[in-house]
Order: structure tokens, then C-alpha cells, then sequence
């Protein structure tokens, strides 16, 4: 079995630190062609990344809206809520807090 890291190597995909340049591209090529098959975007946009590094990039960082800080008492409180209803479905519990992503909920 291979490493990310191997793996990573032989396609040539660059790792690390994204450059505000690699930012740009994606986020041209998104507002263009809007969110969709993340495994195409990377050779689409001209960049030297995985899609899933892509994809990452976009829903965590670069998405318009998002939401960045401390959450809300309101927020926590909607958290608890949802935590009780659901369990750990912290993606489904995401939708209902606009601008806040499932990684940052659940920590």
C-alpha cells in the first residue's frame, strides 16, 4: 500500500502551503464554473493539486460567505440542539449554520 505522500509524488501534485496564486485560480475557475466533479478542477484550473486538496481549499478557506471566529452563543446552543437530534452528523448539522463548515462544528 502507498503512502499520500508517494502517491503524491509520482502524479507530480505539489503539496504544503497554497500561494495567494494557486487561491486565485481556484477561485476564478469556481466563480466560472461553479462547484462540481473536484477530480477534473485541479488540470481544468491549471493547478498542481489534488481535487480533494481542491476541494478542501474552497469549503475551508476560499468559499464566499464563510463565516471565520468564534462561534456564537446562538450557534453553540443551535449545535447542542442538533448534537442531541442527530449525533455526530456534523455535516448535516453544518447546513443549518450557514458560513460555518462541518470540521469547524464539530471541533
Amino acid at each position: 500500500m502507498m503512502s499520500w505522500g508517494m502517491e503524491a509524488a509520482e502524479q507530480g501534485w505539489r503539496k504544503g502551503p497554497w500561494t495567494p496564486q494557486e487561491d486565485k485560480l481556484l477561485t476564478e475557475y469556481v466563480n466560472l464554473y461553479g462547484e462540481g466533479r473536484w477530480s477534473s478542477v485541479p488540470r481544468s484550473a491549471g493547478l498542481n493539486r489534488s481535487g480533494k486538496s481542491c476541494r478542501l481549499r474552497w469549503v475551508n478557506y476560499l468559499r464566499p460567505g464563510l463565516k471565520r471566529g468564534q462561534i456564537t452563543p446562538q450557534e453553540e446552543g443551535i449545535i447542542i440542539e442538533l448534537h442531541a437530534l442527530w449525533g455526530n452528523k456534523w455535516s448535516t448539522i453544518a447546513r443549518y449554520l450557514p458560513g460555518r463548515t462541518d470540521n469547524e462544528i464539530k471541533n
